[in-house]
């Protein structure tokens, strides 16, 4: 019996021994022959169809290897927490800078950019947005994200480098609060966004605010709508853990009036 081809031979995914990358390390395998498998941290034992290479986003040349060979790169590498400016200048700016012309030299055509709703974080939980509004980061972290996006734009336009930045929301098991119903987005449909954008026949540069079918909603897909994304899961299921009718957004409490929640409390940090 043939076995029938999949349709990408070697898939980079950056951040693999993350939370993320953990979660997605199984189910990206049916997309490709090959998924590559990258981090600073240890990733354990190589499974099968898994390459797992060490690599320090920061340094160019590795990087350069790194992409050699590779069709097509989810990159979720770098720093996921509020930060230090030198240390996410390393890991998130300089380390997506390295991605980028690593991806235009070996002839990349696609890229995933986890960015984060940290991009946006200082519209306020009142506010609607869609892509075309302009970012306002709520921490350095947040800015890092900005730089991302802003570079994949710069590697779009001037070389044909197709990117969909995908602001992910909260994505964990549950919400662990009040605010996480909105931003709120499942483990299978972060695995459907990421499967929508790598197999569309065209992205361009595109920007999508990664969240589930849930009820209280602050963005607006409607620039993202070509990727033919369709969550299925709802942040309602999970109600129940907030019965409580306490005002939302509370009245004086920056992390229920802004939609980066407590990340407005965590910077600016500098040594």
């Amino acid at each position: 019996m043939t076995q029938t081809a999949k349709p990408f031979k070697r898939i980079l995914m950056t951040g693999a021994a993350g939370g993320l990358g953990k979660v997605l390390r199984d189910r990206i395998k049916p997309w490709a022959d090959v998924v590559r498998l990258s981090d600073i941290a240890d990733m354990g034992e190589a499974r099968p169809g898994e390459e797992l290479v060490r690599c320090d986003l920061s340094d160019k040349a590795a990087v350069m290897a790194l992409m050699e060979g590779v069709d097509a790169v989810l990159h979720f590498g770098g720093i996921s927490t509020e930060a230090p400016f030198e240390a996410i200048m390393q890991a998130n700016i300089l380390g997506v800078a390295n991605l980028y012309e690593a991806a235009y030299k070996h002839g990349v055509k696609r890229l995933m950019f986890a960015s984060s709703n940290h991009a946006i974080g200082y519209y306020k939980t009142t506010d609607m947005l869609d892509a075309n509004m302009p970012t306002r980061p709520d921490s350095m972290y947040g800015i890092s994200k900005v730089f991302g996006e802003q570079m994949s734009r710069y590697y779009y336009d001037r070389f044909g480098i197709e990117t969909v930045c995908i602001r992910i929301g909260s994505s964990f098991p549950q919400p662990a609060n009040k605010r996480m119903m909105s931003t709120y987005l499942s483990y299978d449909d972060l695995t459907e966004l990421l499967r929508c954008s790598l197999f569309a026949p065209r992205v361009g540069h595109t920007i999508v605010f990664g969240m589930s079918d849930n009820d209280s909603v602050w963005w607006d897909n409607r620039y993202a709508a070509h990727l033919g994304y369709r969550p299925k899961d709802s942040s309602a299921k999970f109600a129940h853990l907030f019965p409580d009718s306490s005002e939302f957004p509370a009245k004086d409490d920056v992390t229920t009036i802004y939609q980066g929640g407590k990340f407005l409390l965590d910077g600016p940090m500098f040594k």
